[in-house]
């Protein structure tokens, strides 16, 4: 598939903020497709931090910068989402590139999926997440600017998830092993190998790590007699967790998403 993007002309960059890393990625010459580079590991100096950053565009020569911007699954801000607002705000002071933001949802996971697939040990998994994210969200800001040239109309998938969901109805509110309440923002409900599972996210952030966590139960009983029980085996909770991933690309590509656009 070619991407025909005039407006950039050159490569393009793509960052996945963090608060202790950036993930990096870069487009090819033809701005086809995404390349995850390097991580960089975030200092205590915000502004040598912001610097760094504008240094690895400066030195790729590329001609626009893409940034996550994190949202809750909900699409309301977070602390993390701030912060980075503060971040992306301080970047463009440094650079004369122009500066894009593209919702960065589901990117971690999608990164998670492909760790997964390729076989990465749990404890090597952090040292290439955040690049393989960043090349998420540069793949799909390319996508976007297709999507945009080819039907002259402009789509955020903030936008598009709050026309197909009525949001309230998809938190729930769950006892915890100590009796407190928490409440779960409902991503889907998904059928693997004969049983039923469901997929949640923090509903109320309080980190960015919890931002980026995925909680899946299986679902037992139907009806008033459905109950969610936590899943034990860890091999089965990756593989439940890649199916989710699986469904949730598909459905990216389907003509339903597209119309969305």
């Amino acid at each position: 598939m070619w991407y025909n993007i005039p407006m950039i002309g050159k490569r393009a960059i793509a960052f996945d903020i963090g608060s202790k890393r950036i993930g990096v990625a870069i487009s090819d010459p033809f701005n086809e497709y995404a390349m995850p580079c390097e991580t960089y590991v975030r200092t205590r100096n915000f502004d040598a931090d912001v610097a760094a950053v504008a240094k690895i565009a400066q030195d790729r020569g590329v001609g626009v910068i893409v940034c996550g911007i994190p949202f809750n699954f909900d699409g309301t801000e977070s602390i993390q989402t701030v912060k980075t607002r503060e971040f992306i705000e301080r970047l463009r002071e440094k650079t004369d590139l122009p500066v894009e933001l593209e919702d960065e949802r589901f990117t971690t996971l999608q990164a998670r999926e492909t760790q997964i697939q390729g076989g990465i040990k749990r404890e090597d998994r952090k040292k290439t997440i955040d690049s393989i994210a960043a090349s998420y969200i540069l793949e799909s800001y390319l996508a976007r600017e297709k999507m945009k040239n080819k039907k002259t109309e402009e789509s955020t998938m903030s936008k598009e998830m709050e026309e197909v969901y009525e949001e309230e109805d998809r938190i729930f509110e769950v006892e915890a092993e100590d009796g407190s309440i928490e409440k779960l923002y409902h991503i889907a409900t998904i059928e693997y190998r004969g049983d039923m599972y469901c997929v949640f996210q923090k509903a109320e952030p309080e980190s960015e790590e919890e931002e980026d966590e995925v909680i899946i139960f299986a679902l037992q009983g139907e009806g008033d007699d459905a109950v969610l029980m936590p899943i034990e085996d860890g091999h089965l909770l990756d593989e439940v967790f890649a199916e989710f991933c699986h469904q949730y690309e598909e459905y990216e590509n389907s003509d339903e998403a597209m119309d969305l656009e």
